[in-house]
């Protein structure tokens, strides 16, 4: 009976330790038996087709613990049906269904410019709808203490802002350092650009281009890139992006952060 036991719990340990991961199009594994890696295209007959960043496609079947995500082993599973999925919104949130959008509260989401209103309602916008919450462009940080002086915080009206690039010592951290305001709270990522904060994969490249010193970042990209003019290039990244999984952890949080200071039942009423 104990080596029974034990079996069983050596068992559950290693279903705990091999995940299962949907094998969603656009998700990068490795088969490690071939060193074959890929992005998934799709799945057929039990079988996942991946392509490389070549373009070369190959099949391999989904076995337990059968491919490589990050240099770990995965299980890959089919994706949840459609009409599961429909329960979701883009954000992994509940979908509650068509809606008529709350009205708008006083508090405020404060991004940086069009392309990130525009990324952050293609993945948030119902459940910014659902919550009455109005994200709007700044065009950039550098006058944020008079922006948020000229908004006129307190109770019930409070700013989230949305930074690029906050990193250390960066232009954009001392900006965020001299704000002190309980009603704003500041998040950010620490990319060069919200471009960036899209998954290299999920625009099918292996990753974002070194842009030399001097160029425009986004115009140093489409150039790298073959992408044209960069209101052509953020064409491209914005239909590439369909949900959360799409885009970089650090973003993620950081705007699921702003939504919640914003929207905190203790300042409705306040």
């Amino acid at each position: 009976m104990r080596s029974h036991s034990y079996g069983d719990v050596l068992s559950r340990k290693r279903k705990r330790t091999v995940p299962e991961v949907e094998a969603e199009p656009g998700l990068v594994v490795e088969d490690p038996g071939s060193g074959f890696c890929g992005a998934v295209i799709r799945i057929e007959h039990g079988n996942v087709v991946l392509e490389d960043r070549h373009g070369a496609q190959r099949v391999f079947p989904l076995t337990p613990a059968g491919f490589l995500l990050d240099g770990k082993p995965v299980t890959l599973v089919p994706p949840r049906r459609e009409a599961e999925r429909a329960t979701r919104s883009a954000s992994g949130s509940v979908h509650v269904g068509p809606i008529r959008a709350r009205t708008a509260r006083d508090s405020r989401i404060w991004v940086e410019g069009t392309h990130d209103a525009e990324l952050v309602e293609r993945v948030w916008g119902h459940d910014l709808r659902v919550e009455g919450v109005v994200v709007e462009p700044l065009g950039g940080v550098d006058d944020l203490a008079a922006d948020i002086a000229d908004f006129g915080t307190g109770p019930g009206r409070r700013l989230g802002v949305l930074v690029d690039h906050l990193v250390r010592r960066s232009k954009e951290s001392h900006i965020v350092e001299a704000i002190a305001d309980e009603n704003v709270l500041v998040t950010g990522h620490p990319y060069v650009d919200i471009w960036q904060a899209v998954k290299p994969a999920s625009v099918g490249i292996t990753a974002w281009p070194e842009v030399p010193r001097g160029v425009p970042w986004k115009e140093g990209i489409c150039q790298a890139l073959g992408w044209g003019e960069p209101p052509d290039g953020w064409r491209r990244i914005l239909r590439a992006v369909s949900s959360f999984r799409d885009l970089e952890t650090p973003l993620i949080g950081s705007v699921e952060r702003l939504i919640d200071f914003v929207t905190d039942p203790t300042q409705d009423h306040a």
